[in-house]
């Protein structure tokens, strides 16, 4: 038999749950059923203004479609379908991108600080992985119609080692994920990093330094 300080237990237990659930997921969630972005406001709050008016074009992003060049330095090149591409996209918590690799093309070291990604493979063969905070490499390698899953916040990356090219979609579990590339906060911020810090976190010259600066904000 249930007693009644036994039931408020399951239920305090139920709201705590619930409401650390809620609390932890990457975006609030909506309180109507459309709040397209005003991305000209200049109100500045978590998320966008709703516009006033808005149409069917705020819903639709044809980006994802085409592949794109990747002839740069990396051999890769990210499309993004977040809230900026897509207003219409403001507090539904998702958002995509695409990324087309070169054969030996790699997407950088990088963390997402807003969301987990999930990886959808078109076509062509890659290698993914994520690091753990225990300094941990998780590694796969992946083919076309596989998945793979980068938990939020944690490094990651792609290389393509096929032959010929290729290209994934991811999800985002937030309309706005973030994307923080490890080499370029370092290198590359404004203000800089001081020298001094980035040689003693590397055990390099400052002369290495400012070479690695050099390449990478070329």
């Amino acid at each position: 038999m249930v007693t009644a300080g036994k039931l408020l237990v399951v239920v305090v237990m139920v709201l705590v749950i619930a409401t650390i659930s809620n609390s932890v997921s990457a975006d609030p969630d909506m309180l109507q059923d459309v709040c397209v972005a005003d991305l000209n406001n200049d109100v500045k709050m978590n998320g966008f203004a709703c516009k006033t008016n808005f149409s069917a074009s705020d819903f639709f992003f044809a980006g994802l479609a085409t592949p794109q060049p990747t002839n740069n330095t990396l051999g890769s090149i990210v499309t993004l379908a977040s809230v900026f591409q897509v207003p219409g996209l403001n507090t539904l918590g998702v958002s995509m991108n695409r990324i087309d690799f070169a054969p030996g093309g790699l997407n950088p070291p990088h963390e997402h600080p807003r969301a987990t990604e999930i990886l959808f493979v078109l076509y062509g063969e890659l290698e993914a992985h994520f690091i753990t905070t225990a300094n941990v490499l998780v590694s796969v390698t992946l083919k076309q119609g596989e998945v793979f899953t980068f938990p939020k916040g944690l490094v990651h990356f792609e290389t393509n080692i096929g032959k010929e090219p290729a290209a994934t979609i991811s999800g985002f579990n937030s309309q706005n994920p973030g994307r923080e590339d490890i080499p370029t906060s370092l290198f590359a911020a404004t203000p800089p990093v001081p020298d001094s810090v980035l040689s003693k976190t590397f055990q390099i010259s400052y002369q290495e330094v400012d070479e690695i600066k050099s390449k990478i904000a070329g």
